[in-house]
C-alpha cells in the first residue's frame, strides 16, 4: 500500500542546507570555503616536488652529515664546515659586519687527535669511552678562572670521577670583530676519567651529566660577578662541541683543532643562529650539548617555571637519589 507523502514546510535551515548543496565545487570535491588562501612572494619558485612555497619560514640554519658506516674522517668535519659556510644567509650581522649571531659544530670525540695532543701536556688518555671531555667558556680574569678550576676539580672528585687535567683550547681571534673580542671567553677543556666501578659508557655519560650540573650549581650559587661568564659548552664521553659568536666562515679558522687533519668524526651537526628576540652571545650559539634547533624558544620563562613545578614529581631509576643534583634542569 502506498503511503501518502506529506510535504513539510521548508525551514530556514533547509534553505541554508540546500544553498550549500547547490554551491559549485572545484576539482577534487573541496569547497572554496575550506580551501586556504595562500599568498606567496612571486619571486619564490613554483610548487614542485617536495618544495611548497607555503612552507617558507625564517629561522636558523641547521645541517647534518654522517658516514653511514661510522667511518671517522677529517673529510666529514670539512664537509660539515662547508655546509655551515653555505648557511651564511640564515644568519645576520650587526653594525659591526664581523659580529653575527653565532655558529658551531658538534662532532664525535676524535680520540687519536686528543691522545697525541694530551700527551704533549702530560695527560695520558685511556681508551675511547673511558674518559670524557668538557669544553668550558671561562672568565678572562686569571683569578676568577682559578676559582672555577678549583670548584671543577673538587666536584669531579666528590662525584667519584677521576680528574685527568686541563687543556687550553688553541684559538686564533685575529679575524674577529672588535665587538666580538670584547666578550670572547677563555677557552678550556677538561678531561675526566671513568672509574672501574662505572660499568659501561651509558652510566658514565649520566655521571658526567650529574657532574656538570653539580659544577654549575656550585658556581652559580656563589653569585660572584667575576664568575658570570662561566658556561659549560659540553661534557661527554661521546661528542664535543665547538661554538661561539663567530661567523660561519670564521669557525674553522678560529678553532685550530677543527683545521687539523687528525681531527676526525663520522658525524657533523652544524648550526648558524638567527637571533630574533635575543641578543647574540657566545653561550647562545648552537649546537647545544645534545641538539641544535631552528626556531627561537620564546617561552623560556614559562618552560623554566613548568620544570620547577614538576621537580617534586620527577623520578628515575637511572639517577636514583642523584636526581636532586640536576635541579634546576634549565641551564
Amino acid at each position: 500500500m502506498n503511503e501518502k507523502q506529506v510535504e513539510k514546510p521548508e525551514t530556514d535551515a533547509d534553505k541554508s542546507e540546500g544553498a550549500m548543496r547547490e554551491q559549485p565545487r572545484p576539482e577534487g570535491g573541496r569547497s572554496d570555503a575550506a580551501k586556504p588562501v595562500v599568498v606567496t612572494d612571486p619571486g619564490l619558485p613554483a610548487r614542485q616536488g617536495l618544495y611548497d612555497p607555503a612552507n617558507e619560514k625564517d629561522a636558523c640554519g641547521v645541517g647534518f652529515i654522517a658516514d653511514m658506516n661510522n667511518r671517522k674522517s677529517h673529510a666529514i668535519v670539512e664537509q660539515g664546515l662547508a655546509i655551515l659556510r653555505n648557511l651564511a644567509h640564515r644568519g645576520a650581522v650587526g653594525a659591526d659586519p664581523k659580529m653575527g649571531d653565532g655558529c658551531g659544530i658538534l662532532v664525535q670525540i676524535p680520540h687519536g687527535f686528543f691522545v697525541e695532543e694530551c700527551a704533549k701536556i702530560g695527560i695520558a688518555l685511556p681508551e675511547p669511552g673511558h674518559y670524557g671531555i668538557g669544553h668550558l667558556f671561562m672568565p678572562r680574569d686569571p683569578e676568577a678562572c682559578r676559582i672555577i678550576e678549583e670548584i671543577v676539580a673538587k666536584a669531579i672528585t666528590d662525584e667519584g670521577l677521576a680528574f685527568l687535567g686541563w687543556r687550553d683550547v688553541p684559538v686564533d681571534n685575529s679575524d674577529l670583530g672588535e665587538s666580538v673580542k670584547a666578550t670572547e671567553p677563555t677557552q678550556k677543556q677538561i678531561f675526566i676519567g671513568r672509574p672501574k666501578t662505572v660499568g659501561n659508557e651509558d652510566i658514565f655519560e649520566r655521571r658526567l651529566f650529574i657532574a656538570r650540573k653539580v659544577i654549575s650549581n656550585a658556581i652559580f650559587t656563589l653569585e660572584d660577578p667575576r664568575l658570570a661568564t662561566y658556561y659549560p659548552v659540553c661534557l661527554s664521553c661521546r661528542t664535543i662541541v665547538y661554538k661561539g659568536m663567530v661567523l660561519v666562515d670564521q669557525l674553522g679558522g678560529y678553532y685550530k683543532d677543527l683545521d687539523d687533519p687528525r681531527f676526525e668524526s663520522a658525524i657533523a651537526l652544524v648550526h648558524q643562529r638567527f637571533a630574533t628576540n635575543t641578543f647574540p652571545a657566545w653561550r647562545l650559539a648552537h649546537p647545544y650539548r645534545m641538539v641544535a634547533h631552528n626556531g627561537e624558544i620564546n617561552t623560556l620563562r614559562g618552560n623554566v617555571n613548568w620544570m620547577a613545578a614538576r621537580q617534586a614529581s620527577v623520578d628515575s631509576e637511572l639517577f636514583g637519589n642523584d636526581i636532586s643534583k640536576l635541579w634546576p634542569i634549565s641551564y
